[in-house]
């Protein structure tokens, strides 16, 4: 899967010229966190966040009255508190670079660009519900992680065993273990009752840590 197939298409934009008080309001209006910022020859300027339009605001301890910083908020423009550093991603780029970027980066969107041009953005929400699709978290199943050997073909024998027993392994992904020998996996299956996942995968795991019906 790619940054393409999962990228807000056509995002909202401001100009380096938007007065901030009217990216904030449009940021509120249409429940988003983050406007790349493109030029007149829509090119990409830079990205603000709900957290610099934030920073931008005058302090409620400010001793100034509602019209002086109301005049303050339309003189000032969001090319004077956006980010220019941008970290940026093209259509296919996989996704799970992307996520790595975003958490190497402590940010929580991406633009993306074709050409040097802006098609779309990637956040932190599309990729949570790339998690959901990825352990099928909207199919009712049994949901089993457990303790399995470091070593080739310990997944082909996990998958031959649910499969010879009548079930249909709907999610499936792996994670670090407690040391290099052993590696955590956590499978959602159908077709079978929790009883029976569990005598099928016995002999094939170190150790079941958890198993429920989600």
């Amino acid at each position: 899967m790619t940054v393409g197939q999962r990228m807000t298409k056509n995002p909202i934009t401001v100009k380096p010229d938007t007065p901030v008080s009217e990216a904030q309001y449009t940021m509120r209006k249409e429940k988003v966190h983050r406007f790349p910022v493109i030029d007149k020859d829509s090119k990409l300027r830079g990205i603000v966040t709900e957290k610099d339009l934030l920073y931008a605001t005058p302090s409620p301890a400010t001793t100034l009255d509602v019209y002086e910083m109301s005049y303050l908020l339309s003189k000032l423009k969001v090319d004077e508190v956006m980010t220019t550093e941008l970290v940026t991603v093209t259509e296919d780029t996989p996704i799970e670079e992307a996520a790595r970027i975003l958490v190497d980066n402590n940010i929580g969107g991406l633009p993306v660009l074709k050409d040097g041009r802006l098609v779309g953005i990637i956040t932190e929400s599309d990729l949570f519900k790339v998690f959901l699709e990825m352990f099928a978290s909207r199919q009712k199943g049994v949901r089993m992680t457990m303790v399995v050997p470091e070593e080739k073909g310990e997944l082909t024998k996990l998958s031959g065993a649910v499969s010879a027993a009548g079930g249909n392994i709907i999610a499936l992904g792996t994670f670090l273990g407690e040391d290099s020998s052993q590696t955590l996996l956590t499978m959602k299956v159908q077709d079978l009752s929790m009883e029976a996942l569990q005598k099928a995968v016995q002999p094939f795991v170190k150790r079941i840590v958890d198993t429920r019906i989600i």
